[in-house]
């Protein structure tokens, strides 16, 4: 049977987010904006990686209440336990930031911005070539570091859509 709730769960998620970036599905409504962030958590609270991240980082961002805020973090370190690469960033700026649950931790800022910038996340390159540079996040300014990262930027994809 869990094979069977996993399927539906990710059914879900394929549904959320048709209706979340879809316009011609349904008429953006707040029933069908209720609809789709009640698809979200269920399929966070199922466990989906990619529900972690996108619910995560909605609670975090646009969350209502403090209790919002800190499980939409929650979410957000869950999935870029389980290698999600922009939640990665996200927990990288959840720690640079801190909020109420997760006070500010440089040391796990630059550890996340590292793993997902490694993986091909081109601002977590870009924003430890500027750490480096300049000696920020708790780092000692190193031009070497920078001139590494810099060139993870430089080759990420996203920097060739930038620069056309």
């Amino acid at each position: 049977m869990p094979q069977a709730s996993s399927l539906f769960t990710r059914l879900e998620f394929r549904l959320a987010e048709q209706l979340f970036h879809t316009r011609w599905l349904l008429p953006r409504s707040p029933r069908t904006q209720r609809l789709t962030m009640q698809l979200f958590k269920r399929c966070a609270e199922a466990g989906h990686p990619d529900a972690l991240s996108i619910y995560g980082h909605m609670l975090f961002h646009r969350g209502q209440s403090p209790q919002d805020k800190a499980r939409g973090a929650r979410y957000v370190l869950e999935a870029a336990q389980a290698g999600d690469i922009k939640s990665q960033y996200q927990a990288a700026k959840i720690h640079e930031h801190g909020c109420a649950q997760y006070p500010r931790r440089e040391d796990y800022a630059v550890t996340w911005y590292a793993r997902a910038a490694q993986s091909g996340h081109f601002l977590a390159a870009e924003r430890l070539a500027r750490a480096y540079r300049f000696g920020e996040l708790g780092l000692v300014a190193d031009s070497e570091q920078a001139a590494y990262w810099q060139r993870i930027v430089d080759h990420c994809p996203q920097a060739a859509l930038t620069a056309a």
